[in-house]
């Protein structure tokens, strides 16, 4: 059954971002990664953020060069984790910024052809992200999930749909997001998921990604 997405707050056009998977390279291996990736691309994903806190800037540009090769011939978006200067480098698509990152607005003026997300875990921050001139943010996280431990307990879906009505950006759930939640999740405001080990840690991450895809809207090659 085809969920129904929310309907879209921004001006721009960002139904790429209805499903925002964020690369995880010590969970699929590094001689799996690109080949992972292809298979999420191959299932309909349109955002990517490369998020590898442990790379050198060298490591990181490498391999942000390596996978605009295989996100230009699937025509998604590529994302970079809290580095501007390389996603300027790489000539990739946008940053994704924590909120202790650099502000969004400043990012915006440097570098104004790049999308600018930001991760928020309050309402205050949301709001923030959005004066600030996000184009869109993650909120986290909605449900339990060890990647966001320290970010306190889960959030849950009531201050997901307070977040998500109280900015007009494209507002991403993140944090335990599984396929079966997806759709509680758009019934609160979100406008689409970001998540990782789901589909990371998936039998067959193409055709796991292309449940995310369709049912999200988005379609396969």
């Amino acid at each position: 059954m085809m969920m129904t997405s929310a309907p879209f707050k921004a001006e721009q056009g960002l139904d790429f971002l209805r499903v925002y998977l964020i690369s995880d390279l010590k969970r699929v291996g590094k001689d799996r990664f690109l080949h992972t990736i292809e298979e999420a691309l191959q299932g309909g994903v349109r955002a990517l953020q490369i998020r590898e806190k442990d790379l050198s800037p060298k490591e990181l540009l490498a391999l942000a060069l390596e996978v605009k090769a295989l996100t230009q011939r699937y025509n998604a978006k590529l994302f970079i984790n809290d580095r501007a200067d390389i996603a300027v480098m790489a000539g990739v698509d946008g940053v994704h910024l924590t909120e202790a990152s650099v502000q969004a607005g400043e990012i915006k003026n440097k570098f104004p052809d790049l999308i600018v997300g930001v991760s928020t875990h309050s309402i205050e921050g949301a709001r923030l992200a959005e004066t600030q001139g996000a184009d869109f943010i993650t909120f986290s996280p909605i449900y339990e999930t060890p990647s966001k431990a320290s970010y306190g307990p889960p959030q849950g879906l009531a201050p997901l749909r307070q977040v998500s009505q109280a900015v007009r950006l494209p507002v991403l759930a993140l944090g335990g997001i599984t396929l079966h939640r997806v759709s509680e999740c758009l019934e609160q405001g979100a406008f689409g998921v970001a998540l990782i080990s789901d589909i990371w840690d998936s039998t067959d991450i193409k055709q796991h990604s292309s449940e995310y895809t369709q049912n999200l809207g988005g379609n396969t090659l």
